[in-house]
Order: structure tokens, then sequence, then C-alpha cells
């Protein structure tokens, strides 16, 4: 193994932290009640989730579609999804980083292996989570991020683990990812050859469930499957 490649939300960072500052800023700029924000964002949030899914809608406009679908869902200017966003980035506190994310990446680094981040966006660009995985640590930890308004492309597109793997030279074989989402980390990472890990917070420990795939409960299980991938493969 060369390479682990990282999910952001719910693997690194609480995405929940960061949906709740969003309501909070965007009600504020609405003047609305945050009920009906957060309704309208989780709406939102399932309907571009269903989307990329099917792998429908456009790669290179993943940011905008998501953030101009909730805009018109909630009937204001896009231009208030994106100061709201802005402001949630400045508001969030460290309670965003999940419980054994900086020492899954110490793991992985101190194994001598590549660690990368690669993420879908919604609502926000992949720099603002650029700025909270900086502002928290993380970075310190992170080789490169690959995030999907940048390499134009998304989860569970081959296109997205592709990127990666050819900017360090590495053969999918080579890499794990590891990531929240069934459809969009699990399936995805082995549809692109990779090894692949599912993060399912009511496994009952490390599983394996695939020829190359395993469910763990929390991202720290990276550092135990791979040492059982180097110990199998």
């Amino acid at each position: 193994m060369k390479l682990v490649s990282f999910d952001v939300w719910n693997t690194l960072l609480d995405i929940n932290v960061m949906l709740d500052a969003m309501a909070v800023e965007l009600s504020k700029l609405m003047g609305a009640c945050i009920v009906d924000v957060v309704d309208g964002m989780m709406l939102t949030r399932e309907r571009i989730k269903d989307l990329r899914a099917k792998t429908a809608g456009d790669p290179s406009r993943a940011l905008e579609e998501s953030q101009e679908m909730l805009a018109e869902l909630l009937g204001i200017d896009v231009e208030l999804v994106k100061r709201a966003v802005a402001r949630a980035v400045l508001r969030v506190g460290d309670e965003i980083v999940l419980p054994g994310a900086k020492e899954a990446l110490e793991g992985v680094k101190r194994r001598g292996l590549k660690a990368t981040v690669t993420g879908n966006v919604m609502f926000w660009p992949g720099s603002y989570t650029r700025l909270l995985l900086e502002r928290f640590g993380l970075m310190n930890h992170i080789d490169k991020t690959f995030f999907a308004d940048e390499v134009l492309a998304y989860k569970p597109m081959p296109e997205m683990f592709e990127k990666p793997l050819k900017v360090f030279g590495v053969k999918p074989e080579e890499a794990i990812h590891i990531g929240d989402t069934y459809a969009e980390d699990f399936e995805g990472a082995l549809r692109a050859g990779m090894w692949a890990v599912w993060i399912n917070p009511e496994a009952e420990g490390v599983k394996r469930i695939h020829k190359r795939g395993f469910e763990v409960p929390c991202v720290e299980e990276i550092l135990e499957v791979l040492e059982l991938v180097e110990g199998k493969a």
C-alpha cells in the first residue's frame, strides 16, 4: 500500500456542525425561520446526492448546481447562499473535527504512506474545506487535496479517484479510500480498482465485506485495516 485517500465530511470533519452554522447564517441573512432554512437545505442535499449517485448533472458545475438549487428552493438570490457559507467557515470551532481524525492521519503518515483528501462539494467550494483542514491542523498530515470543483468530476465517478493515483504515480491496487458514503466512497473506489473502507457508525469493529473492501465504525480503524491489507494483499 502506498496511498490512503480520505473523504472529508463525516470522515474527518463533522458535516452537521458546518450545516448548522450555515443554516444559522442563512436564516439571519434571509430574515427567515431557521426551521424552514434547514428543511430547504436537507431537501436540496437529498436531491443532489440522488443526482450524483446516478452520475447525473454537470460535473464541471457541481458546486454551482447545488448553490443554485438551494437558492431556487428558498426563493433567494444565490449570493445569500455564498455569503452564508463564508460566514459559517468563519464561525465554526474545533468541534467540527471528528474524534480519531487527527490520529488516523498521523498513523498513516507514520507508516510512510501518502495521505490525500478526495472530496465532493455541496454549497461551499473545496477551497473552504481546505481552509478548515488547515485551520484545525489536519493539513499538516495531508500531502494533497482533490475536490470536485477543482477536478471537475465528483464521486462516485472514476475520474475523481483516478486523479490522485495519476498525481502520485500509484496503481489502483496500491491505494485505499475511506469514507462514510457507501455509494460515493465505497462503491466508487472499488469500481476504480482501489481498496475501499466504508465508515458505518453501527458497525461492530472491523469487518471484511468485499474482496477489497472493509466496514469500520470510525475513521481511526483505517490503521487496523492497513495492517490487514498489508498482511494479506
